[in-house]
């Protein structure tokens, strides 16, 4: 079984770009399919990545063409790259091993800042 740790999460303005980092612990990584899901509060866990053993892999609509998902088998980690990241991609982000082991999560959130007030005088 591997044990699996995320990490790489936080704030972005909407058409940023964050990287994930998945760090897996147990034996034979290079041999594991994994998996990116993510989910937001009160709708049920999405897949959005999958990345094979051979390094193959394939996305979900909501994300090909601005995520892409890598690893190293020499540091036991793969990766979640995400750009022109959008408001509805904010979500707790977790990586899943092929028999179903899924890491603590990370929390992406993708916001405008709340802004400053400017205010002119005569």
């Amino acid at each position: 079984q591997l044990q699996l740790t995320e990490s790489g999460g936080g704030l972005v303005q909407p058409g940023g770009s964050l990287r994930l980092s998945c760090a897996a612990y147990g034996q034979s990584f290079a041999t594991h399919t994994l998996y990116w899901y993510r989910q937001t509060p009160g709708k049920e866990r999405e897949w959005i990545a999958t990345i094979t053993s051979s390094g193959g892999s394939n996305y979900a609509d909501a994300v090909l063409g601005r995520f892409s998902v890598s690893r190293d088998n020499t540091k036991n980690t793969i990766y979640l790259r995400m750009t022109d990241l959008k408001p509805e991609d904010t979500a707790a982000y977790y990586c899943v091993s092929g028999d179903r082991n899924w890491g603590t999560g990370t929390q992406v959130a993708v916001s405008w800042g709340p802004g400053t007030q400017v205010t002119t005088s005569k």
